[in-house]
């Protein structure tokens, strides 16, 4: 239970967050998606422009690999993780901006009202570049005893 507390620690909650749905998206749906999913079923989406069929085939490569970096850089709190987590999510609001106007009778003003919680994270995860320093706390050995407690 240590090492689960350990694992979390250091990082705001909905950061914590943040990297477990990286850890779902890379460990769980994505091999699905790419091994399992059928070509004619598959669907990927980008800037709000869905693609379908080969052409979603084809970019899947490229989101696993954007959510395994985002679960690496979140639990190591890698440097290089600012601007592009922010800049990722950035392009997710514009795709939630944009998909309503595409591919709904929907007026653009839902579209930026669905966008905006996203681009509300975009600037928490700008704003937190500070934090992407490296440093994370360390597994704690229950094993080791500290020198001022008695045995």
């Amino acid at each position: 239970m240590i090492k689960l507390k350990t694992l979390f620690a250091g990082r705001p909650h909905w950061m914590n967050a943040l990297m477990i749905f990286c850890a779902y998206m890379t460990f769980i749906y994505m091999p699905f998606d790419l091994f399992y999913k059928p070509v004619d079923q598959d669907a990927e989406v980008w800037f709000g422009y869905m693609l379908h069929g080969w052409a979603a085939k084809v970019t899947e490569p490229l989101h696993w690999l954007i959510y395994g970096a985002g679960f690496f850089g979140f639990l190591n709190m890698r440097r290089w993780m600012f601007p592009w987590a922010a800049l990722y999510v950035v392009q997710v609001a514009i795709g939630m901006a944009v998909w309503p106007l595409l591919y709904s009778e929907a007026e653009w003003w839902m579209g930026a009202l669905i966008g905006l919680p996203f681009a509300a994270l975009a600037v928490m995860l700008w704003r937190a570049k500070s934090q992407f320093n490296g440093m994370v706390p360390e597994v704690i050995d229950v094993g080791q005893q500290d020198e001022k407690w008695p045995n």
